[in-house]
């Protein structure tokens, strides 16, 4: 028999309830739903999931369009607009 230990980690009350509820619905309980993450990261050797802090506007699509964009006002076929401040 395998043999089981308690693991304790701290979650915001909302997060916790949600959770429960979340699980609920599917048929789980929270400690089946992070067995089941754990042992997917030990098969994947990651985190099933991304992971990441950074700014949308420097997503890859984005980066793309601003480079053509870039490429096409240094062509000179771009329009060049005047500075717009905000009156606020």
């Amino acid at each position: 028999m395998t043999q089981t230990v308690n693991v304790n980690f701290r979650l915001d009350a909302e997060v916790k309830k949600q959770m429960e509820e979340v699980c609920e619905e599917m048929g789980l309980s929270m400690t089946t739903a992070f067995t089941i993450f754990a042992k997917k990261v030990i098969r994947e050797r990651s985190i099933p999931f991304e992971v990441e802090a950074r700014d949308p506007f420097y997503s890859q699509s984005n980066l793309a369009f601003l480079r053509k964009a870039v490429a096409a006002l240094n062509a000179g076929e771009g329009v060049e607009h005047e500075l717009i401040e905000d009156d606020t």
